[in-house]
């Protein structure tokens, strides 16, 4: 990327990490006449960018905005309106190059885990290419007189859908969601996470590169408050991505505006390795669970549970490979982690390995910080011993620091993996796949992987992905995540006769007609 200072630290022209004049091309699109703000990187700590922020008018201008060009859009078929993501897969592919470096500077991530929101990216632009049409087509249903009642369902865009997305995943979650939402026939209002802004203004830039038209997407900068708020106050579907204390407002706020809201939340989720586990698969796979995007992914695992069968065994090869792990803030491929986003990220971290250490949890390994390499870097950790009175035990800690427990059957994990308010994500490991679906049934969470990490269920796009109890509602990806951004609407044509006037029949005579054709109705069968 050539706009990028190879060594902010130590070149004397780097005021920035990202070259200014980049900067300015990029929020060009941007709503924004509020103060400045400048975002850090957390591979160095140099200043990132700085940039204009939205006020609370700007966002309803950035609405009003939309919602001209929405009126157009709605206009334009189906398959038109999808075919331009096609293109957009392709850019995205080509100008890969660039997308991972502004990934990996504004959330710290290493170059493999930075690919996966390329590859998340084309993965949904190919399926609502491919079958946004199909899934909105209408819907024909049976009427209440089968032939001569006709009963269509359509659905209809809900009009600017705003979208509030977060820094974890900076291009995946701002794009992605975006996408079956303007497929629907809504435009969008973006507020990304003001750490996670080159990325998604970058994203946006070849969304209309492709094809999409100006305006269609306008995206707004600044904190929750005022700028996030505003989306959420004004929009006409609330889409958001973040922890479950913020969804709880947002959805509090939908409501009080009878506007509907998708939320993905929070998690603390469970990877449960069974005594039958193939030790050579898992013990990667437990791995990428545990510590992708370090530990700050929605679906990553901070339980690690672990059948005493194996225990032993799996924790030698486990231990072994975690202290094995390269930690790296450079922008280059083989790193196998990378930094945590900031300093407050990093207090969080640090302060449940040591709240968890001072109540008798024991580090087996990792545990320290690593300024060395980056500033918020913290060594990939796993602790035994953990109880009740320690905050990472029911905490979400977002971080790589993962707890271990022994149990002595799959009823025992299962218990300990519905021992949350939360249900994102959980992987299970065993040979026996049937086993593994029942176990999984079993579980209380939006998504379960047998034999995988995250990556297979949140890859195959065709099937829904969200949250159970406190992770969140609504889903993303497959059909409820293109069907969410509609209203359903039910057009009814009754034909030859009228449903309350029979000819020749009135009063008890038409009451007596209609249970007799009730009774056939069931007869032969009909819903």
């Amino acid at each position: 990327m050539a706009d990028v200072i190879a060594d902010p630290e130590t070149d004397p022209r780097a005021t920035f990490v990202v070259d200014p004049g980049r900067v300015r091309a990029l929020t060009r699109r941007v709503v924004a006449s509020g103060p400045e703000l400048t975002t850090h990187s957390p591979m160095t700590g140099a200043p990132l960018a700085t940039f204009a922020t939205s006020t609370a008018a700007d966002v309803v201008e950035a609405l009003g905005r939309a919602r001209a060009a929405q009126r157009r859009w709605a206009e334009v078929p189906v398959a038109e309106r999808a075919r331009w993501l096609l293109t957009l897969h392709d850019l995205v592919l080509d100008r890969q190059g660039e997308l991972l470096d502004l990934v990996q500077l504004e959330s710290g991530k290493a170059r493999a885990h930075a690919f996966e929101e390329v590859a998340d990216c084309a993965l949904v632009c190919r399926y609502y290419a491919r079958r946004g049409r199909a899934l909105l087509a209408p819907e024909r249903h049976l009427g209440v007189f089968p032939v001569i009642t006709r009963s269509t369902e359509h659905h209809r865009p809900h009009g600017v859908v705003g979208i509030v997305s977060p820094w974890n995943y900076p291009l995946s979650l701002s794009v992605t969601d975006a996408l079956p939402a303007l497929v629907a026939g809504n435009a969008v209002v973006l507020r990304p996470d003001p750490q996670g802004t080159l990325t998604a203004l970058a994203a946006v830039g070849l969304m209309v590169e492709a094809g999409l038209p100006e305006g269609l997407v306008q995206v707004v900068l600044g904190p929750g408050e005022p700028t996030g708020q505003a989306v959420v106050d004004h929009a006409d579907y609330m889409c958001f991505t973040g922890s479950t204390a913020t969804g709880r407002t947002v959805a509090a706020a939908a409501g009080r505006r009878l506007v509907g809201a998708s939320l993905e939340l929070g998690g603390k989720n469970t990877v449960y390795v069974a005594a039958d586990a193939d030790l050579r698969r898992a013990v990667p796979g437990v791995l990428r669970a545990c510590f992708a995007s370090a530990g700050q992914l929605c679906v990553s695992a901070e339980r690690l549970v672990v059948h005493e069968a194996v225990a032993d065994a799996f924790l030698a090869r486990f231990l072994d490979a975690v202290g094995r792990m390269r930690l790296s803030t450079d922008l280059h491929w083989g790193a196998d982690m990378g930094s945590l986003v900031g300093p407050a990220q990093l207090a969080r971290v640090l302060g449940h390995v040591d709240d968890a250490v001072a109540h008798g949890a024991r580090v087996l390994t990792g545990g320290a910080h690593r300024p060395d390499i980056g500033p918020y870097v913290v060594e990939p950790t796993v602790l035994e011993g953990v109880t009740r009175e320690m905050a990472c035990r029911d905490e979400e800690t977002f971080g790589p620091v993962v707890a271990l427990y022994r149990v002595g059957s799959d009823d025992e994990a299962v218990a300990l993996a519905n021992d949350t308010e939360y249900g994102l994500n959980a992987s299970v490991w065993t040979r026996d796949v049937a086993r593994g679906r029942a176990l999984a049934a079993r579980i209380q969470a939006g998504t379960v992987n047998v034999n995988e990490a995250y990556a297979a269920a949140w890859g195959s796009i065709g099937s829904p992905m969200g949250g159970m109890k406190a992770s969140g509602l609504g889903r993303r990806h497959g059909r409820e995540g293109i069907l969410k951004y509609t209203e359903s609407q039910n057009v009814t044509v009754q034909g030859l006769v009228n449903v309350g006037d029979a000819p020749g029949l009135a009063g008890e005579a038409y009451g007596r007609g209609l249970t007799r054709a009730l009774r056939v109705l069931k007869a032969v069968g009909l819903p």
